[in-house]
């Protein structure tokens, strides 16, 4: 029978330990919400109650370029900023090895590595803060490369921990490595699994929340949701291209590629398409760049339809909170037993009311598993309703996930364990 082996249940006493986070919180060189990184603490904690040695490791931004392959190592994604928080809010010591990239593809010479782990185990520091994964050449590779790069990261270390959920993809660092070393799932991902399969057993009815900005990337998993949702409702650019495609209405913005990516999801749903809970009032609006108050209206989708789509009617930038209000749509939330929410309603730079309406019919249900996703999702959530996401945050009908991206590639794959990562940490 296969298993997931976990941290808990390993030897770890004296060991060198690579521990793959998720900490991609940095933008432009400051942490934009230390979520992430708190989430992973426990886990750091208790590498350290057994006894073991940490070398962290996350990745920040995209320094690769796919066209020309090259990496671009600058100090705005840097690891340094998660480094001091760690250290200070847990009053530790960290070293992070001083390596330099030899050309444009990335760091290959990890014998500094080395030099830190020495510190570490003389006591010169308590953990070891590997620079940005993706500064490394081979991490994101797709060639041998990867697996030189994994083989001697591997070298420094005894065992490997993985409490990186948010970073699905089968990179060196989160996949490969897996072939070099014991392997463990830590806490958080232990937790977030445990807290997915309430997506795909979940109390019934449930009802999924999904937006995004462009639909040909999420049809995977919007296609496996439809089928196991009692209910789906769309928002963002996806709700929009789901309005051209059904009711023919010329939204501005709109790729032919996202309107085409809807149609086939709707002739492909079926009878399942029936699941799509519209939202009837929107937010119009001229322009994505500035909100004024003679630039934007509320419309119902049904008075829209009457235009004259030859031009664009404008941009539909927020499912209105006017549409949360609607006696169908607010039974449909109060008779929720399990409510997923991947998504925020709309363009919250400029019109937020719609995701807080949301939110607050959310709230309002008191006996309903609430799991919410996605990094913009929760920053949202906190941003524009504080009161009820600092409640939220310890109420056990509540979890919020760290990875958006990561729950719908599990979404679209059926399961947890299709996660290449997950993959490659179960045993036999």
């Amino acid at each position: 029978m296969s298993y997931i082996p976990a941290m808990l249940d390993a030897d770890l006493k004296g060991k060198v330990v690579l521990v793959r986070m998720d900490h991609n919180v940095v933008k432009k060189g400051k942490i934009k919400d230390p979520m992430r990184i708190d989430a992973t603490i426990p886990t750091l904690l208790h590498i350290f109650k057994k006894g073991a040695m940490p070398i962290l490791m996350s990745h920040v931004g995209r320094p690769y370029d796919k066209q020309t392959k090259k990496i671009t190592i600058s100090e705005l994604e840097s690891v340094e900023p998660i480094v001091e928080y760690l250290c200070n809010k847990l009053q530790l010591k960290a070293e992070i090895p001083s390596m330099r990239a030899g050309d444009a593809f990335g760091i290959s010479d990890l014998s500094l590595l080395g030099d830190a782990v020495k510190k570490m185990r003389s006591g010169d520091c308590d953990f070891v803060y590997l620079p940005n994964t993706r500064w490394f050449k081979g991490e994101e590779a797709k060639d041998d490369s990867a697996d030189v790069f994994a083989k001697e990261l591997a070298s420094y270390a005894d065992a490997y921990i993985n409490d990186a959920f948010g970073s699905w993809q089968a990179h060196a660092s989160t996949y490969h490595i897996c072939n070099y070393l014991p392997s463990y799932a830590g806490l958080l991902m232990q937790k977030e699994i445990g807290n997915l399969d309430k997506v795909f057993a979940p109390k019934r009815p449930l009802v999924a929340v999904v937006a995004g900005s462009k639909f040909d990337t999420k049809i995977g998993p919007l296609s496996s949701l439809i089928r196991n949702a009692d209910h789906l409702i769309l928002g963002g650019v996806i709700y929009n291209a789901y309005l051209a495609a059904k009711y023919g209405l010329n939204v501005s913005g709109l790729s032919e590629e996202d309107v085409a990516a809807a149609r086939k999801f709707i002739q492909d749903s079926g009878d399942d398409a029936a699941k799509i809970v519209e939202l009837p009032y929107v937010v119009l609006c001229d322009s994505i760049e500035e909100r004024k108050e003679d630039n934007w209206d509320v419309y119902h989708i049904e008075e829209l339809r009457q235009w004259d789509q030859s031009d664009p009617i404008g941009y539909i930038l927020d499912a209105a909170p006017e549409s949360f209000e609607q006696e169908a749509i607010c039974k449909i939330f109060k008779a929720a037993g399990t409510i997923f929410v991947n998504a925020v309603m709309g363009f919250t730079a400029l019109f937020p009311e719609g995701s807080m309406a949301m939110y607050r019919l959310i709230d309002e249900n008191p006996l309903a598993q609430k799991l919410f996703g996605g990094g913009d999702t929760i920053q949202d959530f906190g941003t524009y309703l504080p009161g009820i996401f600092a409640k939220a945050q310890n109420n056990p009908l509540y979890y919020f996930f760290t990875g958006g991206g990561a729950i719908l590639s599990a979404i679209e794959s059926g399961s947890a364990q299709g996660m290449k990562p997950v993959q490659a940490l179960i045993k036999e």
